[in-house]
């Protein structure tokens, strides 16, 4: 059996994100989904993308293109889309999802340090 170890750092790092997460899905706008992320950088709307670990590596890397070309923050949440559905409070997988408002949250100036 393969036991993953997760580091008490990256678990509280991982705590912090999501909490700021909940708090942009309360307080801010959020678009879920590939097209939805894809509309929201091509018209410059959105601040920051956050990509579960299991994109496909195609998808990835056009969405990391277009967040390079229109100068947004790429972030790389550490978890599958199983993970960030939860994180965001969904009943549902989220592989892509994008930040239009973050509202009463810091997460934009806290993650842009650490990717």
């Amino acid at each position: 059996p393969q036991s993953t170890m997760v580091s008490k750092k990256q678990k509280k790092q991982q705590e912090g994100i999501n909490s700021r997460l909940a708090l942009v899905l309360k307080s801010g706008k959020v678009n879920i989904g590939y097209k939805e992320t894809l509309k929201s950088i091509r018209s410059g709307k959105a601040k920051m993308v956050l990509l579960a670990n299991n994109t496909p590596p195609l998808r990835k890397s056009e969405i990391e293109y277009y967040a390079m070309l229109s100068k947004t923050v790429v972030y790389h949440y550490n978890g599958n889309n199983i993970d960030l559905g939860s994180a965001c409070g969904k009943y549902f997988r989220v592989g892509i999802m994008s930040i239009i408002n973050a509202g009463d949250s810091d997460i934009l100036r806290a993650s842009s340090g650490k990717n």
